[in-house]
This record gives structure tokens, sequence and C-alpha cells, in this order.
């Protein structure tokens, strides 16, 4: 699946934490051609979500903590003053990240990661960004319980997510049938994950999203939507 990093990162989950240009050759190529994939064909799907993504965003201040920002598509998003850290567990994405960041003049920081384990303080962020990253990652409770740790007092959780289709339905049946070749070529992507019922048993004080379709076949379903952590 496409990713702002999906997520993610795309979050590629721990197994592929610190491989970057040490690791196996295999795994260096598929990061790099996918980091230029995402910088080369990913603006349809940006212009399918930029509403959404601007109206969700919209108001964010403070310390941001974005999840597998990928190439950056979400910077245009945030404004000048906002403190962000990106989590990025493909080291080849981050050379177009801080050029995205270079020309929208925004000061970033980005550091190699994965969700489930975020390098950032406890209660220090005042919203988490994640999206198309939950479908990516290895152990997404894991991953849900790291972003309630960062975030402050009622600090909210943004996100953006393709989901499972419900039961039953031809879509879903398809998800389930190449979901095992679909995640060998989408990086990790899980295509059937019920990702919203995730959330919501993750213990934030509230989460709210809405459904929304794509016309992007297996992955057509979404959410949007943001959860608020505990006072």
């Amino acid at each position: 699946m496409v990713n702002n990093g999906p997520q993610s990162a795309k979050s590629s989950g721990s197994k592929n934490l610190l491989q970057g240009p040490h690791g196996p050759r295999s795994l260096r190529l598929r990061q790099r051609a996918f980091a230029f994939f995402m910088a080369q064909f990913n603006k349809r799907y940006e212009k399918l979500v930029a509403e959404r993504k601007q109206a969700l965003f919209a108001g964010l201040h403070g310390d941001v903590l974005e999840i597998g920002p990928g190439t950056g598509a979400n910077l245009i998003y945030y404004r000048r003053d906002v403190r962000w850290l990106g989590i990025e567990p493909n080291p080849f994405m981050h050379t177009y990240l801080r050029e995205q960041a270079q020309k929208l003049a925004l000061p970033i920081e980005v550091r190699i990661g994965s969700a489930e384990c975020l390098e950032a303080a406890d209660k220090s962020m005042d919203a988490v960004v994640s999206t198309l990253v939950l479908c990516s990652v290895d152990d997404p409770a894991r991953a849900l319980r790291e972003i309630r740790r960062v975030l402050k007092p009622n600090g909210r959780y943004l996100f953006i997510e393709h989901v499972a289709a419900p039961r039953g339905q031809w879509r879903r049946r398809l998800q389930d049938l190449i979901y095992p070749i679909w995640c060998v070529l989408a990086d990790g992507c899980h295509v059937n994950r019920e990702t919203g019922g995730l959330i919501e048993a993750a213990g934030f004080a509230a989460v709210a999203y809405t459904r929304f379709q794509l016309p992007l076949g297996p992955v057509a379903p979404h959410i949007a939507g943001h959860a608020i952590e505990k006072a």
C-alpha cells in the first residue's frame, strides 16, 4: 500500500529497525526502491486525501511526533512553529524528508526507529500523527501503547489508515485472499487489518473517526479521525 511513510515508515515494524545501509543487501535495495517509488508515484493518493488531511491537521501546535513520515507528504499541513519529530525506519526516506522540509522552511528532526519503540520521553508530545502506518507494523497494539505513552494528558493521536472491509463483503474476501502476497509486495502491509477496532481497544479516553472509500481497489476502505489520551 502507498505510504506517507501505512504505519508506515511506512513503519515496517521492529524487524527493519536499524537495518539501514548496514543491513542485508536485499533489504537495502527494497528500502531504496520503496523510497524512490513513494517520492515519485504517491501524488494521486495525496490528491484524494488532501482535504481530509487539511481538516484533520488544522490547529496542530507544540510538540508533534509523526510515525512513518516517509518522504514527507504531510509536512505541508504543519504550521511553521510546530516542533516536529519524525520516526522513520527506512533510512532512504530521510533525504526526501529533509529536502521537503527545506522547501517548506520547516525545522525537523528525523530518527530511525519503529512504531513499537518510539524514541521519545513519556508524556512529551502534544500530538502523534500516523497516516498509512498501522497497516504495516508488526505489533499494532504495542505501537498504540507507545503512542499513549508519549502523549501528554489530553494529547491527540491523529490518523488516516486503510482498513479491512466489513466481513462478508466481496472486498473483504478479496483482501483475505490476496493478503499473503500483498504483505510481501507492499512492504509488510496487512491489507485486511481491522485497525479501527484496535484503536478503539487501546485505552484512549475518547476515539472518533469516520469511514470513507477511495477508488483504490483492495485498499479502498479508510478511516480518519482522532483519539484523545486520558487527562
